[in-house]
């Protein structure tokens, strides 16, 4: 009987008295301990994938959200337009350089929905925090002081959300490196592209606080100098996000470059010729930075579908050992 059991347990190697094992033993694990280990397995599972986890701050993200959108919405539904009848400088962009809100909130919209899936906490709930509603707040906050016009405040909390914005991009850049398309496109896509934008409002929202108004002030050489000082802050930014990294930061070297090409169409010749030129050439010296980003990307994709493919090619066939 005993001969038997080892029998159809090992294999007998022909032509000897030996025996081989076919399959290895499991370790021996006590019964209490092993119901113990898939409870807490199951507890940690059940957990992760809860949407009900972290309530309060997603739903604080929701409320935020929509305040952060209502905000903006009213600096279009009011019956004086803030885009055509704010304090025109001269780096004030055309008003078409505004759309980029609606991109960003809808990218946004796309980050709030995300929140919800296991991938989307892990990124937005865990490493975000409570940042996004500071943000948020923060955004409503000088977007109703810019559309009022009180200039000077609204510099003040641009820099804050400047702040808000540079920390978040900081630590899902640094933190939380993309694992599929959800994180690339809902979390690291709108975060650059609003990140690169702040930093337009910044310089805009300074030329509004502190600069002539150019309708009714000639530009002067202090007013020329300082604008050409902020076109070259801004394409350098733009050329600082194409080099952050192998493939660049394509948004946001987009929203500077989106900008910049505003400004020169707003600047025309006729209000001064410097401006209006020097936007234009900085403009183009931004977008080579974005085609360096959308090469970048290409690179790396190529890069990363390469190594798939070689992956599957040394891959052995199914049932090629015996």
């Amino acid at each position: 009987m005993t001969r038997t059991c080892r029998q159809t347990a090992r294999g007998h190697v022909p032509g000897t008295g030996a025996y081989i094992s076919k399959t290895p033993l499991a370790p021996y694990l006590h019964p209490r301990k092993a119901n113990h280990n898939i409870h807490k397995e199951y507890q940690r599972i059940n957990m992760s994938g809860s949407w009900t986890d972290d309530i309060l701050l997603k739903i604080a993200n929701i409320i935020v959200y929509f305040l952060f959108l209502g905000s903006n919405v009213y600096t279009v539904a009011t019956p004086h337009d803030i885009y055509f009848t704010g304090r025109d400088t001269y780096i004030t962009p055309a008003p078409w350089a505004f759309l980029i809100w609606s991109l960003i909130h809808l990218l946004l919209l796309g980050t709030i929905i995300y929140q919800f899936t296991a991938s989307g906490k892990k990124v937005i709930i865990d490493g975000i925090s409570w940042r996004f509603p500071l943000l948020g707040i923060l955004n409503a906050i000088y977007v109703h002081l810019w559309a009022s016009q009180h200039y000077i405040f609204a510099f003040v909390f641009a820099l804050f959300v400047s702040s808000a914005i540079s920390h978040i991009y900081y630590t899902v850049k640094k933190f939380h490196a993309p694992a599929n398309i959800g994180d690339e496109v809902l979390v690291h896509l709108p975060f650059s592209l609003y990140h690169g934008w702040t930093t337009v409002l910044v310089v805009i929202t300074a030329f509004q606080a502190f600069g002539v108004n150019a309708i009714y002030e000639p530009a002067g050489v202090w007013t020329k100098v300082f604008a050409f000082l902020a076109l070259f802050f801004l394409e350098a930014t733009a050329a600082t996000y194409a080099f952050s990294s192998p493939e660049g930061d394509l948004p946001a070297s987009f929203a500077i470059t989106w900008s910049l090409f505003a400004i020169f169409a707003h600047q025309n010749v006729h209000r001064s010729g410097f401006i209006h030129w020097s936007a234009l050439a900085f403009a183009l010296l931004s977008a080579f930075w974005v085609f360096m980003g959308i090469f970048g990307t290409y690179k790396r994709y190529r890069v990363v579908s390469g190594s798939i493919l070689l992956d599957e090619e040394r891959a052995p066939l199914v049932g090629g050992e015996n």
